[in-house]
């Protein structure tokens, strides 16, 4: 029953964390750090679980936006007509996916060992807290979306690949990067909850079938779906919220809740000796 609800409360980390801009990597290896959670049992086919339960979330929130690109690329087939606003965002959704796929599959060990670390997550709690400030101040905010170029598009997808190590935040990194490009704060985080869905998913996709394969007993199903769903659940409401937040305010809340949660682990860690 204790996993269970430990189950439910990181599936409720992920999806508060996975969109609003503070790391979910960070705050689920925290979480289980500081909580004594079994590691194995809740090491990567259980991320990738709880990870379905925000990727279901992006494509409920965003279906009509999904479907209509689908049908934009596939009738653009094969000479695409980019003075369509669908076909564009789609075209442009696709390039940001490729850095974080091909870095994600080729080093995926690397991301999964060797930079787990609470220190790892105190810096980046920083690092990218300022690179919310120096956004905000220097983004001109004014552009939709779809006028990004390819180059603009990829290095967004460069900074969701960036957030594979923990405490980067894939929301925050991309957002950030969106407001350098120039787009507006609501633009650019919508454009990031898009071009999640296609790694996410099959990163969550291939980690799942690979637990699926070693077998799973009924009390770990159990668990998965509970994460899952917790996730799913508060990821939608977490999407609806950072949306009409970021029509009307700046990052500079989120970038300040970095520092203080820095802050906080930077003492606990260092008063436990770690």
């Amino acid at each position: 029953m204790l996993e269970l609800l430990q189950a439910v409360f990181l599936g409720v980390v992920q999806g508060l964390t996975e969109f609003l801009p503070v790391s979910s990597s960070g705050h689920l290896l925290l979480s289980q750090y500081f909580l004594g959670m079994d590691r194995e049992r809740f090491g990567l086919p259980f991320d990738a679980a709880i990870h379905t339960g925000t990727v279901l979330a992006v494509v409920l929130f965003f279906r009509r936006d999904l479907l209509s690109m689908a049908r934009a690329f596939l009738s653009s087939l094969p000479r695409p007509d980019f003075s369509n606003p669908q076909v564009r965002m789609a075209y442009l959704i696709l390039v940001a996916t490729v850095p974080a796929g091909l870095i994600g599959f080729f080093f995926e060990d690397f991301f999964a060992t060797e930079v787990r670390s609470p220190w790892v997550v105190v810096f980046n709690l920083v690092f990218v807290g300022v690179l919310f400030l120096v956004a905000e101040s220097v983004g001109r905010k004014t552009e939709a979306a779809s006028k990004l170029g390819p180059l603009g598009a990829f290095g967004v997808g460069l900074a969701q690949a960036a957030a594979l190590i923990p405490g980067v935040s894939r929301s925050g990194a991309t957002i950030t990067c969106g407001l350098l490009l120039g787009l507006r704060r609501e633009e650019a985080a919508r454009f990031s909850f898009l071009m999640s869905v296609p790694v996410t998913a099959a990163a969550a996709g291939l980690s799942l079938a690979e637990a699926a394969g070693e077998g799973l007993n009924g009390h770990e199903a159990s668990m998965f779906l509970a994460g899952s769903v917790s996730s799913g659940v508060v990821g939608y409401l977490a999407i609806r919220f950072l949306l009409r937040f970021l029509a009307n305010h700046t990052l500079r809340i989120f970038a300040y809740y970095r520092f203080a949660l820095a802050a906080v682990v930077t003492l606990v860690l260092l008063s436990s000796g770690t």
